[in-house]
């Protein structure tokens, strides 16, 4: 989560990257040419065949409260038009095969479908690797019962690797890298970002949100847009580790807020970001302990979370209101257990750190499946503001996923991850286009390449020998990362990285 930084011990690097080639990169390629860079990825994909570190605690300095600024409107359509919509994207060799089992009709038009509430659910820390997708511990039995009738994202990403920067992302609609922000790891959202909760009160939705850090009180900025917002009583406070056990309490808030008619009465949005599976590892009562490794314990809090998220779920399938809301299951990061050397999450954007959950239930008819091609958590807030029925936001690079939920084809998109520089992080990006995933280190000074469907742990980077892959793929990415217009940060003057002769 944002406390990411709290209790992390992640790799740093002790000294800068080589380069990956000494050839300065070619420009990105112009728009029209995203067929052109398809094929030649499918070709690359065809001829390729089948085919560190130490442990540290970031300490980030207390988050500095911005100035006053003018409101940071979303910007025109037209103007962010060259940041692509996540579904422009060429698709690469496998297609829309791979979606899986995808139904051809797109349900009911959007014009025709009722607007609905929406229920976020949020679990910090939260990996892809549970019982619905193969791990072996029943560790999470409301969330496997709640896969089972819901559309499944087996290949989707949060926006980046802590929470910081994934919620804040989330709640404005846009990578972190494009939004006003502090510049230290814990960051701070001035006022003037529009997050997407206040396009929500223009529309007339009831908003409300209840948090379980002090992260989330004042320091990060989260609470625009929000009618009700609420933390759970009785926090300690501290930027290096998290002992609060929060479930019980976070789950008396949440109930309290939707049990409040002023809350409920018409269209409402709800967002519960449960906390208890970030470190550290608590045992519970009532909870079998699987183990003594740092894995084990993290086991027993999806447990315990999970129940808590179950007892939530029966009291909304009670309420009259029940019936007429979607109800959406994600994560804001996943969690690092020694794969690469590295433990907890933050700093980097490996697939165990972005690759997260995603499960959403609505009414209206939706056929329970799983999509298995690459989505980003870009794509909820747009989701969100259609689900609800307020207007669509053109500047918002992501794609709703309403259409697909209702039966459309899922087609092929490629997806982002977004790390930008910070007091207690370098810069990290990540391109993940059909099977493979480009992660791209600093300021693109180096990059390696992945078969995450082959090679899910991120163990043998391809760049050398599928050298025409790693080729397409850059000029993917450049094209994509080209349409996010970066945003310096207030602090520039200790940003992790940062060269000398660049602004931020």
């Amino acid at each position: 989560m944002h406390t990411v930084a709290s209790r992390t011990r992640a790799w740093e690097p002790e000294g800068q990257r080589a380069p990956s080639c000494s050839t300065p990169p070619p420009a990105a390629p112009p728009r029209l040419a995203r067929r052109r860079l398809a094929a030649t990825l499918a070709l690359a994909l065809v001829s390729a065949g089948a085919g560190c570190s130490r442990e540290g605690d970031g300490h980030p300095p207390p988050a500095r409260t911005p100035e006053p600024t003018a409101r940071q409107e979303p910007v025109a359509a037209g103007s962010q038009a060259a940041a692509g919509k996540e579904g422009d994207a060429a698709p690469a060799a496998e297609g829309a095969a791979a979606a899986g089992k995808e139904g051809d009709t797109a349900g009911a038009p959007a014009a025709q479908r009722p607007k609905m509430n929406v229920l976020v659910i949020s679990i910090d820390s939260l990996r892809a690797d549970m019982p619905w997708n193969g791990y072996e511990r029943d560790i999470a039995p409301t969330l496997t019962a709640f896969e089972k009738k819901a559309v499944s994202y087996t290949r989707h990403y949060a926006i980046s690797s802590y929470t910081s920067m994934s919620v804040g992302g989330f709640l404005a609609g846009r990578y972190p890298s494009a939004v006003d922000r502090s510049g230290y790891f814990f960051g701070n959202y001035p006022d003037s970002v529009v997050m997407f909760p206040e396009l929500l009160q223009k529309a007339g939705v009831r908003t409300m949100s209840a948090h379980a850090h002090f992260y989330f009180d004042q320091k990060a900025g989260f609470r625009q847009g929000f009618d009700v917002y609420e933390i759970v009583p009785g926090l300690s406070a501290d930027n290096t580790t998290d002992r609060n056990v929060t479930s019980p309490g976070h789950l008396e808030l949440a109930i309290k807020m939707l049990s409040d008619k002023a809350n409920t009465s018409g269209t409402f949005f709800a967002y519960f970001h449960f906390l208890d599976p970030h470190d550290v590892y608590m045992t519970h009562e009532g909870i079998e302990p699987f183990g003594k490794r740092a894995r084990d314990k993290y086991d027993g809090e999806v447990k315990f979370t999970d129940m808590h998220v179950g007892k939530l779920l029966d009291f909304v399938a009670k309420q009259p209101w029940g019936k007429d809301t979607a109800i959406i299951v994600t994560a804001d990061h996943g969690e690092a257990f020694g794969e690469h050397k590295m433990y907890r999450h933050g700093f980097e954007v490996w697939d165990v750190l972005t690759h997260v959950p995603l499960m959403i239930h609505a009414p209206g008819g939706i056929t329970p499946r799983r999509i298995n091609v690459p989505r980003s958590s870009i794509d909820l807030a747009p989701t969100i503001l259609e689900l609800t029925g307020a207007p669509p936001e053109p500047s918002f690079p992501g794609t709703s996923l309403v259409p697909e939920l209702y039966g459309a084809s899922a087609e092929p998109r490629d997806v982002i991850v977004d790390l930008p520089r910070t007091s207690d992080n370098d810069r990290r990006r990540a391109l993940i286009s059909g099977q493979h995933k480009l992660i791209a280190y600093g300021d693109d000074d180096a990059f390696e390449l992945f078969d995450v469907v082959a090679d899910p742990g991120e163990t043998k980077d391809l760049k050398r020998e599928q050298a025409a892959v790693f080729e397409a793929m850059k000029a993917i990415y450049r094209e994509r990362s080209a349409a996010i217009k970066d945003v310096c940060p207030k602090n520039t003057a200790k940003l992790k990285g940062k060269k000398k002769n660049k602004p931020c």
